[in-house]
């Protein structure tokens, strides 16, 4: 179920949700907007967004059976990957319908007129409260993930992120994130560089495991249409296992 609403000069978009198996069939699409040029997806946790070898499932390849029975395509689908999600992760993926709204809207991540909202369960009591976090990433691609270097290199990438504290839950803590780069794996790191691993991420450290996944959810997503310029606000509640969880 979806529904709009003008809201502080957005059009925010809001839906019913629930929870997806890792194995999606392209009519179990959480489908959150779509129009002749947009497609945007709640993306569940275990599928890769793409890039995985021909014949294996992912997002993308699902969201285009999704539009070739749709809208009864002939032949091959074209969708451009604008925004991607780690397999762990769930939330908000955009999907572009037309070249030219892919080449649009990567200018706008490129230029960071994009507003990427998060939430994610740490552990340990986090402090302070709220904070900006600055850290220069580099990655290991022998063993396919990112660190922190103390000092900026040629290969290195800024990575700028703010988080507030929104409650503790136990020895936990429950984080908004919002992201003013987009840096891989950066939620990811430069929290467990804190010293505050994302719950589930064996891979940066974490040792309290997750029902699903990792506790990192893209929650808000704001863009501007590629042709009407209006922009428009999407936003994911939290999947039942967070709230089963923790609460929230």
């Amino acid at each position: 179920m979806t529904w709009f609403r003008l809201q502080n000069n957005y059009i925010a978009v809001f839906y019913a949700t629930y929870q997806l198996p890792t194995t999606l069939h392209h009519r179990e699409l959480d489908i959150l907007y779509e129009d002749n040029h947009l497609l945007v997806v709640n993306k569940p946790t275990g599928i890769a967004t793409m890039g995985l070898p021909n014949g294996e499932e992912t997002l993308l390849t699902v969201a285009k059976e999704y539009v070739r029975e749709r809208y009864a395509k002939p032949g091959n689908v074209y969708l451009g990957v604008v925004s991607r999600l780690d397999v762990p992760v769930s939330g908000v993926v955009v999907f572009a319908r037309t070249s030219k709204a892919a080449a649009r809207l990567n200018d706008q991540f490129r230029d960071h007129t994009v507003e990427k909202t998060y939430h994610a369960m740490v552990e340990g009591i986090i402090l302070p409260k709220e904070a900006l976090l600055v850290n220069h990433l580099c990655e290991d691609e022998r063993h396919r993930k990112m660190w922190v270097t103390t000092c900026p290199t040629a290969e290195s990438k800024e990575a700028r992120l703010r988080y507030t504290c929104v409650k503790c839950v136990g020895n936990r803590s429950l984080l908004e994130v919002t992201l003013e780069t987009g840096r891989k794996h950066q939620i990811r790191l430069q929290l467990a560089h804190k010293g505050h691993p994302i719950l589930g991420d064996r891979k940066y450290g974490a040792k309290t495991p997750f029902p699903q996944g990792i506790a990192l959810h893209a929650m808000r997503l704001v863009i501007a249409h590629p042709v009407t310029k209006k922009r428009l606000l999407f936003e994911a509640p939290l999947p039942l296992c967070w709230r089963k969880e923790f609460e929230v």
